[in-house]
């Protein structure tokens, strides 16, 4: 039992398969770059306004640490005159009237009247010696903050001064009773507000600050601001600010940009805030590198070893920085940081973008772009689906059964010719060819008897032609015109001998043997054809080769009538190129529609041979445009001989880099550019002005008549040919320009 035969595969299927891959690759394709676009402008636009962000945040939240600093400055001022106008009065009388010892052997503000609220307090500690001179500076201290303290309250904490021998005088209307309800033993020189004032600690002697601190009867963290002052070479008081920091935490961990987080950190590595810092217990600041004393004071704590490695990383980026570098990348935790400096303590104050935050954002955005790319690819593959089954894929298996009866002798074969596109054409011919495959048999073998005959009589004429051209030319004192008429008709009949020789070679290779052949074997067997061809083996393979042949010959045919069209159309313009010539001065222009591209391709076909000859590759970059009116036989004329100069031009090229370049576009409306390029010999500047003269070549066998006329033809089409070249060995391009005023087709007439 036979096998079932196989299902051939569905056109319509494959079809589908391969150009939804095509199309899911383009998609695939266009969604990295969308991503990848995307990802770049968020990226900008995150980075840019993360920069923003840190600025303006560094600018509201230094206020209060240039204030403190300015008030500084002015206190130091008002001190120092304070002490100038006291260096000579007696201070015992107001310092008496404030002040009292206590009896265990502090001095402090009198009880009696003191009002906290609205007056500055003292404390001295036991066992310093209140001679006239330090008297004198604590009642000048007094002034001063008597003076500026009140106005200070309504920004900062408290406003105090300390003197080097140990007083301290301060306005703190949050705590009145300060000054005597202070221990007596309070280290008050010991205090780190303090020590930095020193000249060993602050050389430069200006507004330092100190690490922050819990202060504990508030429960609420501070900073200090002092400044020292110094008189005649010698420190004599530090002018102290506390300012509460509370707020400033807050803000830096709650108030931040979607995604990312902020801290604030010192240059020694002392951590200010941090949303991941527990703050239960501590009463110092949390030091990253971990090199300062814990002496006294318990730190906050963070949740793990990686984060604390995260933290230090972080902090020697920051760091290590370039002095105006504001935005670093954190590669290691895929992370963007943003720094900006807190004028004043020199805080800095750092707000982190993890990368997450953008490529999410991205691919949000070309993830829409993947959906709709895929659904518009399923909804057109459905309606491709329907159209190829209905409108190819039904139709060409109709085909098929047919050419199978064919192929086994039946050629009486229906099929829809009456559809007016390429299948209805298929359809009728195919119809046609089963109907007289005998009479173009018959056809095709008188055409190839004939064809060498025509092409060598037409060579003949050619020639003749030609030299009647010539004889022409010369007695008629022609001589431009002759050798522009020779140039040209050289080219082309180049391009006739090699379309005659090809055509030659097919006639040489039809196998017409075979047809004797069968023929031979039919009349042996004409007595009992029927049983010859049924039952015969010999006979039952007659009529499939047949069929093969008669395709083999139809092809061969249409092949020969290719190269026979292609030397009528070389003939055709040989005589268009003569009579151009010959009334080139005197004849009005024939105008008609020409389509451009159409006619480049003839000038390259006219080249062909010779192109090939001399192995130069072509590259097309032509434009579709609708037809034109001009003069097509002078235009074929200029490109022929330009493409023919191009190839001579590259002959010093290796072959394998000979490329000539044709382009066909609109540069404006109104004109049409054709552009010839080589990348040959090229032309040296002081012999671009001379391209064009009548007579000038660069050539030892050329005659310098072919571009001169080329530049007069274009002139004559109401146009221009002009030339470019870098210079010697760097190749040239000359552009043939030409109006262009396209030709609107008329619409088709409606059916019926």
């Amino acid at each position: 039992m036979a096998a079932p035969p196989l299902r051939p595969a569905s056109l319509a299927r494959s079809t589908l398969i391969q150009m939804g891959v095509r199309i899911g690759i383009l998609i695939a394709l266009t969604t990295l770059a969308s991503y990848l676009h995307m990802f770049r402008a968020l990226r900008e636009e995150a980075i840019h306004q993360l920069a923003r962000h840190v600025a303006e945040r560094s600018q509201r939240e230094e206020a209060i640490f240039l204030l403190a600093r300015d008030n500084h400055a002015l206190l130091v001022k008002a001190l120092d005159e304070r002490i100038r106008a006291w260096s000579q009065e007696d201070p015992a009388p107001r310092f008496d009237s404030l002040f009292t010892p206590w009896l265990d052997g502090t001095v402090r503000s009198r009880a009696e009247g003191f009002d906290g609220m609205r007056m500055v307090g003292l404390f001295v500690p036991p066992g310093v010696k209140l001679d006239t001179e330090l008297r004198r500076r604590i009642l000048a201290a007094h002034d001063v903050i008597t003076q500026y303290g009140p106005a200070f309250s309504a920004r900062f904490t408290d406003t105090y001064i300390t003197l080097v021998e140990g007083p301290v005088l301060t306005f703190w209307p949050e705590r009145p009773r300060w000054a005597l309800d202070l221990p007596t033993d309070d280290p008050t020189l010991e205090y780190e507000l303090f020590t930095i004032t020193t000249p060993e600690k602050s050389p430069r002697r200006q507004t330092v600050w100190s690490g922050s601190y819990l202060y504990s009867p508030t429960q609420s963290w501070l900073v200090t601001a002092s400044t020292p002052l110094d008189m005649e070479g010698r420190h004599i008081a530090s002018f102290s600010h506390d300012i509460w920091l509370d707020q400033l935490m807050d803000r830096s961990i709650n108030d931040h940009l979607p995604g990312t987080y902020n801290l604030l950190v010192r240059d020694d590595g002392q951590l200010i805030a941090h949303p991941a810092l527990d703050m239960r217990g501590a009463t110092m600041g949390y030091d990253i590198l971990g090199t300062a004393s814990q002496a006294g004071g318990i730190p906050p704590r963070l949740a793990s070893e990686a984060e604390r490695a995260h933290l230090r990383s972080l902090f020697e980026k920051v760091r290590n920085r370039h002095p105006g570098e504001d935005i670093l990348e954190l590669p290691e935790y895929g992370e963007y940081l943003a720094v900006a400096r807190l004028r004043g303590p020199d805080w800095n104050f750092v707000t982190v973008l993890p990368k997450s935050m953008v490529t999410a954002s991205a691919w949000r955005s070309a993830r829409y772009v993947l959906l709709l790319g895929l659904a518009s690819l399923l909804l057109e593959l459905v309606i491709m689906y329907l159209v190829l089954q209905r409108q190819i894929a039904q139709p060409l298996r109709v085909l098929t059964g047919a050419t199978h009866r064919v192929a086994s002798g039946d050629f009486q074969v229906a099929l829809d010719a009456s559809r007016e596109d390429e299948l209805g054409q298929l359809a009728g011919a195919f119809r046609r060819m089963a109907d007289k495959v005998q009479q173009r048999e018959e056809q095709l073998r008188q055409a190839n008897e004939g064809l060498e005959q025509r092409v060598e009589e037409r060579t003949r004429e050619l020639k003749t032609v030609h030299g009647q051209l010539v004889q022409t030319a010369r007695q008629a004192g022609m001589a431009e015109i002759a050798t522009n008429v020779l140039h040209n008709v050289g080219n082309v009949l180049n391009s006739v001998y090699t379309s005659s020789q090809l055509a030659r070679s097919r006639m040489g290779e039809l196998r017409l043997e075979h047809v004797s052949r069968v023929a031979t074997l039919l009349e042996e067997n004409q007595s009992d054809l029927q049983r010859f061809v049924t039952e015969d083996e010999r006979g039952r393979n007659v009529l499939p080769f047949l069929g093969k042949l008669g395709q083999n010959l139809l092809k061969e045919r249409q092949e020969i009538s290719t190269l026979l069209e292609d030397v009528g159309r070389y003939t055709e313009h040989i005589g268009d190129i003569v009579k151009v010539q010959q009334n080139h001065a005197r004849t009005p222009r024939m105008s008609e529609p020409v389509l451009l591209a159409s006619l480049v391709d003839d000038a390259l076909r006219i080249n062909a041979a010779a192109l090939t000859r001399h192995q130069v590759k072509e590259v097309r970059r032509v434009s579709f445009l609708p037809p034109v009116m001009t003069d097509k036989n002078k235009v074929l004329m200029i490109l022929v001989n330009l493409i023919s100069n191009a190839k001579y031009a590259m002959d010093g090229v290796p072959a394998e880099q000979r490329i000539l370049t044709v382009a066909l576009e609109l540069p404006v409306p109104d004109r049409v550019r054709i552009a010839i390029q080589d990348n040959g010999m090229g032309i040296s500047q002081e012999l671009l002005t001379r391209i064009f003269q009548y007579g000038f070549t660069t050539r030892k066998e050329g005659h310098g008549f072919g571009l001169h006329s080329s530049a007069v033809a274009a002139q004559e089409l109401g146009g221009s040919l002009t030339v470019h070249s870098d210079g010697p060995g760097r190749g040239a391009t000359f552009t043939l320009e030409l109006p262009y005023q396209p030709i609107e087709e008329p619409a088709p007439l409606p059916p019926g």
